[in-house]
């Protein structure tokens, strides 16, 4: 394509460069600038892209965008560069990704989730309700990136926008109809996610977690709320919230789309409900009360925020086209997802049940307890509760972290999360004197592998051991910089070890 094809699709202030200088891909890091492609610079939360132009010019770009009008006067000198100022950088690279990659997004039908917990949880679920149908489907989100059933790391939840339109591209050739993705707050704060046509909104939730960046509750809803006015798209087609948030109303009022539809346990709270809940560990079954009709399903997830995943997840299938039938046929095969209550195997046949669980706010650590607590409650058994809190994070979370695994746990043993840059025990001397408050049995072990062997060896029959915060990563996170590390892999080893000695 050519020069003249990029700034008909992008809102340029200024342009200069001849109109046939040729095109063949779009950048915005300019390591990864190759012969003929335009690099988009533009000003980051961290760095700004325009310091890196020069480089992108040697690597070859035959066009430059940005959002430094001095950047722009520099470059337009050179007379064999094309290059466009705007005022948008991060708009302006979504439409030239938009261009580049063929207008993907016009080819593909979007459902994306939004909320604080259980974004990933419910884009694994409905990607899976629509596959159940035949739909190939491309799933964007914090654990892996799925391109009908072909799986790939993420290394975001909610990639830059010209990886989201290669992605989507990409899709298009695999013969993918449907889109099923996490949208972060950061994401679309930030504009990552601009042009990109939403059909179905899904809202889980809002709980305190990234004041870092938004600083108030507000900022944060607000930010959430840009998925049901459209980024640089028109409204969704249908909304999907669950009415029992207490930001539900945020998302109802910024919706000024077609068809809105509300999910809750609580009656009161939703037009699709969940009625006559039963429950326990690997097996919920409820009655799916719609407007359209009512029908019984069997999950083999468990607990009362699993049913919310689930009705946000079926709402959307129906909103989708699925019958309330093939919704429920769904439900009945639906796989667990990774690091999300997720039961280590082999803990059972040691007595008690080891669970990984991604919960790394205080609202989701304490559904995780109180799931335990119910699963125990029948025979007596403990909750032994293993968590941490990330560095270079939100630090008004860590106290609340204390107090939601203190409340309910017969036991804590306090370690890192990710660290980053700060000391692990800074962070852990915030989270222990909330805890103390508590009155609960607490230990402190600062390594993480160590913690997870003190809380499994301390399971007795009966108890349910839960290791919180890191669920499906691989790595942890330190100053000077990351190392492999899986909690499921370190408790299968501690749970082998005991095996091992039991043997003796």
């Amino acid at each position: 394509m050519q020069w003249s094809d990029i700034l008909a699709g992008v809102s340029a202030e200024q342009a200069s460069g001849a109109a046939d200088v040729v095109v063949s891909g779009v950048q915005y890091d300019s390591r990864r600038v190759c012969a003929d492609d335009v690099f988009v610079a533009m000003r980051g939360g961290t760095t700004d892209g325009n310091r890196f132009v020069q480089q992108a010019l040697e690597r070859g770009a035959a066009a430059i965008i940005t959002d430094s009008s001095d950047v722009f006067n520099k470059t337009a000198m050179k007379q064999s560069v094309a290059v466009a100022l705007v005022a948008h950088g991060r708009r302006a690279l979504a439409e030239v990704s938009s261009v580049v990659f063929g207008r993907p997004q016009d080819k593909l039908k979007v459902s994306a989730v939004t909320g604080t917990n259980g974004k990933t949880t419910t884009a694994f679920l409905l990607e899976q309700m629509l596959a159940s149908v035949g739909r190939k489907c491309l799933l964007i989100g914090t654990i892996e990136t799925r391109i009908a059933g072909k799986v790939m790391p993420s290394e975001h939840t909610t990639p830059e926008a010209r990886d989201l339109y290669a992605l989507f591209a990409e899709a298009v050739d695999a013969g993918c109809t449907e889109v099923v993705m996490e949208m972060s707050s950061h994401a679309l704060e930030q504009e990552r996610v601009w042009g990109i046509p939403v059909d179905v909104a899904i809202f889980t939730n809002l709980t305190q977690d990234h004041l870092d960046f938004h600083k108030t509750m507000g900022a944060y809803a607000q930010s959430k709320a840009k998925l049901f006015e459209g980024v640089g798209a028109p409204p969704p087609r249908v909304a999907v919230i669950n009415g029992s948030g207490e930001y539900s109303s945020v998302m109802r009022n910024a919706f000024q789309g077609g068809q809105l539809m509300s999910f809750a346990i609580d009656a009161s709270f939703g037009d699709h409900r969940a009625e006559d809940v039963r429950s326990q560990l690997g097996e919920t079954r409820f009655r799916f009360a719609t407007p359209a009709g009512n029908i019984e399903v069997h999950s083999p997830l468990s607990g009362r925020v699993n049913v919310e995943n689930l009705l946000g997840a079926m709402c959307a299938a129906l909103a989708r086209g699925l019958s309330l039938k093939e919704v429920a046929a769904a439900v009945g095969q639906l796989r667990q997802v990774p690091g999300r209550f997720q039961v280590v195997a082999g803990s059972r046949e040691a007595g008690f049940v080891v669970i990984v669980d991604y919960a790394h706010t205080d609202d989701a650590l304490r559904n995780l307890i109180q799931l335990a607590r119910e699963e125990v409650g029948e025979h007596g058994g403990r909750v032994i509760t293993m968590f941490g809190c990330g560095g270079d994070r939100d630090r008004t979370k860590r106290p609340k972290m204390g107090r939601a695994a203190g409340a309910d746990s017969d036991l804590v043993i306090v370690t890192s999360d990710n660290p980053r840059s700060e000391e692990p025990m800074e962070v852990i001397n915030e989270i222990v004197p909330a805890l103390v408050e508590t009155h609960a049995t607490y230990i402190v072990e600062e390594d993480r592998r160590a913690a997870i062997e003190v809380a499994i060896r301390a399971a007795k029959p009966g108890d349910i051991v839960l290791l919180a915060g890191k669920g499906h990563e691989k790595e942890q996170i330190f100053a000077g910089g990351a190392v492999p590390f899986d909690d499921v892999k370190e408790a299968a080893r501690v749970l082998r070890e005991l095996t091992d000695e039991a043997a003796k």
